[in-house]
């Protein structure tokens, strides 16, 4: 292939291709197991034991039961599902206050740098009035919330802390395990004053590239999206126990499938991906964190390299952690832009923020407002993801694009 058509995709964050291994899977299971899982014939009992294995796999990728997983559109109905689960819990469990005039509404807690899956509904429910949030800022010191501040929100009507385990900008990993254990410790010690409060966290962005484990988080909820790991746009709900240690009700109603949690005639095929998808996770995790580390700081060298002085890495913080794969990092110059940027690069494919703020490129990211990296280098950032087939060979393609476009830039002001 011609360098000059040659493209070098950096947006791993945003998705991932299906490995060759997953579609296999898939079309396999469409094949075969056309059937309807519900069924008795062949064909239908064959789905049924291609979901039942997926399950299992995606349950030992998380550490958590088989049991334990529902499958779900994908991340943002996992999230909701969540939400609406909370609404009704705290409903049930927790007495009715009135002090006259407004009667207690669910509290939940949050990070100001959530995705919109979690950062949308939660804004939605505040408006028509029938939860209260409380936004903890990340530390501009670590780009991590402060687990202090935290506990320090918890209201006697807080039922729900929701935090994202690992922020799909800066690839900064949140300190979920440390939180649990505090909140957990709290709601033991005082349990006449503080009802249980459940745990969720969004690990959208750490699978695949870090070890997530359920025990050790100590989560109620963990929410699994297949296309940040090679699988299909199908996803996964982690829940310790449904509906017997933790509550969890459905959206919606229909055929009783997922145990009535999530009901609907289930997609074999992607099910199939998305189970193939967490067993090579499951075999190959190491390998793939250690090269995706190796190339991303490769990347960040050679930016530092051809840059010098001029290069910002906004995700790097003394006293936390990243993701091995993600750089958020902005070239500093004279009206420079990072989408302007992206414009006149031949070959990298890559973003400057989030995929779903697409539309508002023209403004810095909020999340690294968020953490103190000042507007005019905010403005100027570029989010670039390292994959599991990303070569040093690519890297150096980038490279002398950036170079080649932050010059024409320049060169026409």
């Amino acid at each position: 292939m011609s360098i000059l058509f040659f493209r070098v995709y950096l947006d791993y964050n945003a998705t991932t291709y299906l490995e060759a291994d997953v579609l296999q899977e898939i079309h396999r299971a469409l094949e075969t197991a056309w059937g309807n899982p519900s069924s008795s014939y062949k064909a239908g009992k064959d789905a049924k034991e291609i979901i039942n294995t997926a399950r299992s796999h995606v349950a030992e990728m998380v550490g958590g039961q088989s049991d334990d997983i529902i499958f779900t559109s994908g991340g943002t109905e996992a999230n909701n599902m969540v939400f609406h689960t909370v609404l009704k819990y705290f409903k049930d469990v927790f007495p009715s206050v009135d002090n006259g005039t407004v009667q207690s509404r669910p509290h939940i807690i949050t990070s100001n740098m959530e995705h919109d899956s979690v950062k949308l509904p939660l804004e939605h429910f505040v408006k028509e009035g029938i939860i209260d949030v409380t936004y903890i800022s990340a530390s501009k010191l670590t780009g991590m919330v402060n687990v202090d501040d935290v506990i320090a929100a918890i209201r006697p009507t807080t039922c729900l802390i929701t935090i994202m385990m690992a922020n799909n900008e800066t690839g900064i990993i949140q300190p979920i395990s440390e939180i649990s254990k505090r909140v957990k410790s709290i709601t033991r010690n005082e349990k006449d004053e503080v009802k249980q409060i459940l745990l969720h966290t969004d690990a959208a962005q750490a699978i695949g590239k870090i070890p997530v484990d359920v025990q050790e988080l100590e989560v109620d909820y963990l929410t699994i999206v297949g296309h940040k790991f090679y699988g299909p746009r199908i996803g996964a709900l982690y829940v310790r126990g449904p509906g017997k240690d933790t509550p969890l009700h459905p959206m919606f109603f229909g055929g009783g499938q997922e145990r009535n949690f999530r009901p609907g005639t289930e997609n074999t095929g992607m099910i199939a991906g998305l189970g193939k998808a967490a067993e090579l996770v499951v075999k190959h995790l190491p390998s793939y964190q250690n090269h995706m580390r190796e190339i991303r700081d490769y990347l960040e060298s050679r930016l530092q390299d051809v840059f010098d002085d001029r290069i910002h890495f906004n995700g790097r913080f003394t006293g936390s952690h990243r993701i091995p794969n993600t750089c958020n990092v902005s070239i500093k110059g004279p009206k420079l832009k990072g989408y302007k940027i992206l414009e006149c690069v031949k070959h990298l494919e890559a973003s400057v923020g989030a995929a779903c703020h697409s539309e508002n490129r023209c403004q810095p990211s909020h999340i690294l407002l968020s953490i103190g990296i000042p507007w005019d280098i905010a403005s100027t950032a570029l989010r670039l993801s390292t994959g599991r087939h990303t070569t040093k060979e690519d890297i150096d393609i980038v490279i002398e694009d950036l170079k080649q476009a932050v010059s024409l830039l320049e060169e026409s002001m």
